[in-house]
């Protein structure tokens, strides 16, 4: 569990990042690049010190990269325009959580206690305290069906990556073999980063047809945003989510790093200065007591 409070932190850290390196260098090149980033730097580890692409559950891997890395995050990029960002992250945050919970316990058969429960849903209580969209603070978008359909994909997503992760652990346990969590996010990013280069290939394209300008390459350090966004995200991050997934289940790594959101509050505060509300203090307060509950509790 201590590797799924370090998780939260290095995403709460690529969300901050992820904000640097596209106001820097764009959307697309940010993304693209902390993909590739994060392939490079992954597939070092994987083929000098882990197990590359081999292992008895590389497939099941892939699985995962393609539903959360890949399906996943780009319903979540498409449901913004729709939803607002804190509406769009609420849904993921919190309906991933009873997916994974779901899938788990049907196909793994991993079952839960009710205090367990108590404290999720302590957590998933705090994050809506804090994010969700009010009539004081209504979402900066007007609020789509479709946004919400794409949010419900890209949590499903999620959810279900997560599970298939899991279980390429258990495949690989009962194959008397070891991969550690490095080498599996690699093998997850393998199956993520071509569906999302198709993505903002198929965009570009259609951009270009439509005759919409081309922005001006940006200056060659503001690329240092996109390696740091990489190291937190891709590389440092997804590495902790998979040593997580790797002895808990994923009904309890999911609460824990769904509240990333929350732990970006305070380097907002730091970092932009932005000052936090008292709604999202009294959340982020209920959010922590459940997880750091759901750490202690059996």
């Amino acid at each position: 569990m201590l590797y799924a409070f370090v998780t939260t932190l290095l995403f709460a850290a690529s969300s901050v990042l992820a904000q640097k390196s596209q106001q820097a260098v764009g959307p697309a090149r940010a993304n693209l690049g902390r993909l590739t980033l994060g392939l490079l730097f992954l597939g070092a580890w994987a083929y000098i010190f882990g197990q590359g692409h081999r292992g008895p559950a590389v497939g099941t891997f892939l699985l995962s990269g393609l539903a959360g890395m890949g399906i996943g995050d780009l319903a979540f990029f498409a449901a913004l325009p729709f939803l607002g960002a804190r509406l769009t992250t609420t849904m993921n945050q919190c309906l991933s959580v009873p997916i994974a919970i779901g899938i788990e316990w049907l196909w793994l058969d991993t079952r839960l206690t009710g205090a367990q429960f108590a404290c999720i849903g302590l957590v998933l209580a705090g994050i809506v305290v804090a994010l969700v969209p009010t009539k004081t603070s209504p979402p900066k978008v007007r609020v789509r069906p479709i946004g919400i359909l794409l949010g419900l994909i890209a949590a499903a997503g999620q959810g279900f990556g997560a599970v298939l992760s899991r279980r390429g652990f258990e495949l690989t346990a009962a194959a008397g073999e070891h991969i550690d969590g490095l080498t599996a996010a690699y093998q997850r990013i393998l199956g993520g980063i071509f569906i999302t280069i198709a993505w903002f290939a198929i965009k570009a394209w259609l951009e270009a047809r439509q005759g919409l300008p081309r922005p001006p390459a940006p200056p060659l350090r503001a690329h240092g945003w996109i390696l740091v966004h990489a190291l937190a995200g891709p590389v440092l991050g997804m590495g902790t989510f998979q040593i997580a997934l790797a002895s808990a289940p994923s009904g309890l790594v999911l609460p824990i790093t769904a509240c990333a959101p929350l732990a970006v509050i305070p380097l907002a505060y730091w970092i932009e200065g932005e000052r936090p509300s008292k709604r999202s203090l009294v959340g982020g307060a209920l959010a922590v007591a459940g997880a750091v509950a759901l750490t202690l509790v059996r």
